[in-house]
């Protein structure tokens, strides 16, 4: 049963998707039904870090070590958490032209998650653009660092300082403080975990992928 973890990720995700379209949520002013997105945006979001940040460890790893297969998991990782953090973008712009009315607000982690993928996109165009595989995962791999340091003062730092119309930030307060019932928190945790396993299910593919082409 070594692949328990896979079976445990399509349960959870099947169990996100039938209980969070059908169980009650809060009634609560603006947000409605709309607040049923917490398990696909704010959920995708978690993986993506979760993702990312396992790619920035095997960076640094490849750095330690210049092992070539750090240098595989750090980019096929970095792919995953991009298409998770894209994911979430489009979701939360799902929610907020119902919650706010547009898909796109001048709010501080808006913009921060638009710039941070902008540093993810040149990283994989700096990766493209290198021809010698050692100097290619070298170069990529502090760059990947770096991305991960602008990740964390776009997304987590800056938002907290400045105005936004985020739970949680700008001084607004988070979820939790006012208004996840139980039966949301039920269905809210295990979903993070079901999406952040499909995250790693889908790098474990691609790694596998990636050393069969090296191979050929």
């Amino acid at each position: 049963m070594k692949n328990w973890w896979k079976i445990l990720s399509f349960i959870l995700l099947v169990y996100t998707i039938v209980a969070g379209f059908i169980l009650p949520v809060p009634k609560l002013p603006i947000l409605h039904e709309t607040i049923r997105n917490l398990y696909f945006h704010v959920t995708m979001w978690f993986g993506m870090m979760i993702i990312l940040t396992v790619s920035v460890i095997n960076s640094i790893m490849y750095l330690s070590g210049f092992k070539p297969e750090k240098d595989i998991v750090a980019s096929q990782s970095a792919e995953v958490g991009v298409l998770m953090g894209v994911l979430g973008i489009l979701t939360g712009m799902v929610w907020a032209n119902y919650t706010w009315g547009a898909p796109w607000v001048n709010d501080a982690k808006l913009n921060g998650a638009a710039i941070t993928l902008l540093f993810y996109f040149a990283y994989f165009i700096l990766r493209n653009s290198i021809d010698d595989d050692q100097k290619k995962a070298r170069i990529s791999a502090i760059y990947n660092v770096f991305s991960y340091v602008m990740l964390i003062v776009f997304l987590m730092v800056l938002p907290r300082l400045t105005d936004s119309l985020h739970p949680g930030n700008g001084g607004n307060p988070g979820f939790g403080k006012y208004d996840l019932d139980r039966t949301m928190r039920m269905i809210f945790y295990p979903s993070i975990i079901g999406w952040s396993l499909l995250g790693w299910w889908i790098v474990t593919l691609k790694v596998k992928i990636k050393k069969i082409k090296n191979e050929i």
